[in-house]
Parts: C-alpha cells; structure tokens; sequence
C-alpha cells in the first residue's frame, strides 16, 4: 500500500534539509524503542506537557510511560481525564493548551518542507499553532508524499477511513474530518521550537 511505504533514504535526507530551512527541528531514530528513549531525554523534569491523541505515541510506548508514572513531569492531559468535575475539567483543558512541551504526530509530510495535520476538533491546533513553546511531532516516515494535494489525498483516502473504524471500534460513533492544518514553517520570531522525531518505521496513521 504506497501510503504505508517507508520514505527511501534520499528522499528522507531531501524533506529533512527542507524541514530545517523551515525553521523546524529535525532527528531521526531508527524504531519506535529509539524514539521512546529519545522522548525521554527531550523533556525536562518538571515541564509540564500534554499529548493529543496519537496512535503513533501510543505504538512507541510513550501513552503507556505515561500511566505507569514513572516520568517527573506534569501531565495534563491526565490531570484532564481524573478530574470529574465538568467546570475544573474545562479550567484543565485551558491550561494544556498552554503545557510547554506538547506532543503529537502529523498526518503527512511533503517533501516541500510542509506538515498536515487533521483533527474532528481541533483541540490540539492552538498549542501546535501558537501557545506551546515546545512542540514535538514524532512521525514515521511513511507519512512522507511528494506535495500538499498528495498530503490531502493521503489524510482523505487513507488516515481518515482507519481513524472513522478505530473510533468506531472503540464506541465512539466514528469520527469526522472537520479541520485540516498547513503548517509551513515555524517563524523565529516566535521563538518556540518545533522538532520532527523521525521514526524509520511504520507507524500511526
């Protein structure tokens, strides 16, 4: 299927030099038990973070770290789901959007240097596109296509119908593709970092 293939290395080495000249930061690791252990080391004790939901965070092991405890940073995004209280939950749900490491994952990535990213909700954009100073997308190269409408047809055709039957699985009703992100660069000015963990394997939608 060309939407699970690995990007080959030229490729991958073309879409990093874009990356950087976008002013996004770029690493790559070689499997998901590298890009766990690389996580770990990017955060600083005591940072507080909040993860969108990813299937590629959950299939590196990172959503699992996270329940375990073992980490020394403060997590939000549980902080959320604990708390009953509808008025508190939604005092949570403001100030993840302002956690100074979020994480998540993109849908596709060109070749042009430009990320895609869609949402039912759009709860994880205003971090990823204003409000988090750190942001961290860990990506498998598969997700990488040669332009912005390959990009499209990749989330339309492909993410999308896994994503509606993992949800629907899961009791959800399915889900609906209401907002799509373009993230072309990431201005200085801004003075965030914005880093690409590429992964060498195939992971996440």
């Amino acid at each position: 299927m060309k939407y699970a293939t690995l990007a080959e290395t030229g490729v991958l080495e073309k879409t990093i030099e874009v990356l950087k000249a976008h002013n996004f930061s770029v690493l790559t690791v070689a499997n998901k038990a590298e890009a766990l252990e690389h996580l770990k080391t990017m955060i600083p004790v005591g940072a507080s973070i909040n993860n969108a939901s990813s299937t590629t965070l959950m299939e590196i092991g990172f959503i699992d770290y996270l329940k375990a405890g073992e980490h020394q940073w403060n997590n939000l995004h549980d902080a959320i789901l604990a708390e009953s209280d509808p008025a508190k939950q939604m005092e949570l749900r403001h100030q993840a959007i302002f956690a100074e490491y979020s994480l998540s994952s993109v849908h596709a990535v060109t070749e042009n240097g430009e990320l895609l990213i869609a949402s039912a909700s759009g709860s994880q954009l205003p971090a990823i596109t204003f409000t988090s100073p750190n942001i961290i997308f860990v990506v498998g190269t598969q997700k990488i296509v040669p332009t912005i409408n390959d990009g499209l047809d990749r989330i339309r055709d492909y993410v999308f119908p896994l994503e509606n039957e993992r949800m629907a699985s899961a009791g959800m009703g399915g889900s609906i593709l209401s907002k799509i992100l373009l993230f072309e660069q990431e201005p200085a000015f801004m003075n965030r970092t914005v880093t690409i963990l590429f992964v060498k394997e195939n992971l996440g939608f």
